[in-house]
């Protein structure tokens, strides 16, 4: 299979998906909040923990989906999660209360292995001495997605709460069928690994930690960058409008303007940055990047500050191309799946810690109400696990 051909097949796949999943991000948290009667701070915990048991899902199966994709393709773990996607967009579009809201985001957890089996695809059809360039667009890809999904999901939030939740799964069945006659098979029969259950959960695929030299420091600096990359998807929505009293229409609209800078960042400026001074750098500037534009947020009292400071924290997108280039370089054909999945556990495990940290800390930020002192505290949190990533990237 032709490198070129192949990695835009999955472009489009992850592209379609990343559409879906920005349109539902705008309004969830105020679909979350119509069911607490309107309380910001409750709503707030109740995100927190979405969010977590959505991340607990992804932890305990995400290593299962890369197995499975080592052992029988890319192919079908990709389509399988997006029909079962589709569906649960329609479950949570027609969820009456929030214990059916919750099973749909748990559902969503489950079956979100379209990243697992698309990273691990990047990993079968480009050299190593590209890989960095092609995980920096497929970074892109979410750039993009985050462009189109939460500017059409704010506009039709706007109009009703529930009409992204049609809107996504309509997508992800438009992805699921595209998928279905275009996208090919990228692992070849003869490196794929036989199906063992006592690797295919969280606990044992930590166990590359130890067959794989050069892994555990890698993985510690993700596990701090994806707790950290949780203040987003946990308190954006609730502590933007608490600050700044922005709409579902201007959340939109931030989180386009986010998608455009991570287009601009991982799609053209990651291929010259790692040529000219490497992986390992490229690493250290992501990692810098990010501590400063997380602490920039948490200090922004106005909107424009805050807009104002997205373009630096946007350069954090240089960490995880580089992360994901060095991590697939140390791994053999029929291993790539069983990393992703790894990777995945290691965010589910981020998960796990992240939405609970920063749902409380804001939480706790607001209590006083109009005398709340430090509101963007999770976001100064967010900044110091990237500072300790970058100390941690720097003693090796």
């Amino acid at each position: 299979m032709q490198s070129r051909p192949a990695f835009w097949f999955i472009f489009i796949v992850v592209l379609l998906d990343v559409i879906a999943l920005g349109i539902v991000i705008p309004v969830l948290p105020m679909l979350v909040e119509s069911f607490t009667g309107g309380s910001v701070a409750r709503a707030a915990y109740w995100v927190g923990f979405f969010t977590t048991v959505w991340a607990l899902a992804q932890f305990v199966c995400s290593p299962i989906a890369g197995a499975l994709s080592d052992r029988y393709g890319r192919r079908p773990v990709v389509l399988i999660s997006c029909f079962a996607l589709a569906a649960d967009y329609v479950l949570m579009a027609l969820a009456p209360n929030l214990f059916w809201l919750l099973i749909g985001r748990i559902l969503s957890g489950i079956f979100a292995a379209n990243a697992v089996a698309a990273t691990a695809y990047i990993a079968d059809v480009t050299p190593e001495s590209e890989r960095a360039q092609k995980f920096g667009m497929l970074g892109a890809a979410w750039g993009l997605g985050f462009v189109l999904g939460p500017a059409l999901g704010g506009w039709l939030g706007g109009i009703d709460l529930r009409l992204p939740f049609w809107a996504a799964g309509g997508v992800t069945f438009v992805n699921a069928l595209y998928g279905y006659f275009v996208l090919p098979e990228s692992l070849a029969k003869e490196h794929r690994a036989k199906f063992d259950w006592k690797k295919a959960n969280p606990i044992s695929s930590l166990q590359l930690l130890a067959q794989y030299r050069g892994l555990l420091p890698l993985a510690t600096i993700n596990f701090f960058y994806g707790v950290a990359h949780y203040v987003f998807p946990t308190v954006f929505a609730l502590y933007t409008s608490y600050r700044y009293g922005w709409s579902p229409q201007v959340l939109g609209f931030t989180l386009a303007l986010v998608g455009v800078l991570t287009i601009l960042v991982q799609g053209v400026l990651v291929q010259p940055i790692v040529k000219a001074i490497g992986e390992r750098k490229a690493l250290w500037l992501g990692l810098t990047c990010g501590a400063l534009g997380f602490l920039w947020l948490g200090l922004a009292t106005t909107e424009w500050q805050y807009w104002s400071g997205l373009p630096l924290l946007a350069l954090m997108g240089l960490f995880g191309p580089a992360s994901q280039a060095l991590m697939t370089q140390k791994m053999p054909p029929d291993a790539q799946g069983r990393l992703q999945g790894f990777n995945a556990s290691v965010t589910g495990i981020a998960g796990l810690v992240g939405p609970t940290l920063f749902s409380t800390s804001f939480g706790f930020a607001i209590a006083n109400g109009a005398n709340a002192a430090y509101p963007g505290m999770p976001f100064f949190i967010a900044g110091l696990l990237m500072a300790g990533g970058l100390a941690l990237s720097l003693k090796r």
